[in-house]
């Protein structure tokens, strides 16, 4: 296994000319990632109007490889579609998107942030544990509004 930590680099995303590769990875995460209407091109524009530096992308040789959403409501963080393709996991991007990430919330003023992970996805609830997040007992709701 090669040593990723310099042949990688961290950007911001770039609208709308990533999305296609962004949205290639959200599909190869496996059943991690739900894709809904919140992840169309459209309303991806809507999220980059909002926290353009909390849209982050990892780059190897010109392509992107992983990715990572984050949400800053003034109060609390999301964190969203934690996402490295198959064929560069397990060499430290994801753990570099999340530190870029929490760097960035730290400095909005963040406090606390939340993910979402799916009780039968191990291997992400194995990588959260590994980087200090604690399973919450919550029930999480949702609800379409359109």
């Amino acid at each position: 296994m090669i040593n990723l930590e310099k042949a990688f680099s961290i950007r911001e995303y770039e609208h709308p000319d990533d999305y296609p590769s962004v949205y290639r990875i959200w599909e190869s995460a496996g059943s991690g990632i739900h894709l809904r209407r919140s992840d169309t091109i459209q309303e991806i524009y809507k999220k980059v109007q909002r926290d353009p530096d909390l849209f982050l992308v990892a780059i190897i040789k010109g392509e992107i490889v992983g990715t990572v959403i984050g949400g800053f409501d003034g109060r609390r963080g999301m964190m969203y579609h934690l996402a490295v393709h198959p064929d560069f996991r397990n060499q430290g991007i994801g753990h570099n998107l999340v530190e870029e990430l929490e760097i960035r919330l730290r400095q909005k003023g963040c406090l606390r942030y939340y993910l979402l992970v799916t009780k039968d996805n191990e291997p992400a609830i194995r990588f959260y544990e590994a980087l200090g997040w604690e399973e919450m007992d919550l029930y999480i709701f949702g609800k379409d509004l359109v």
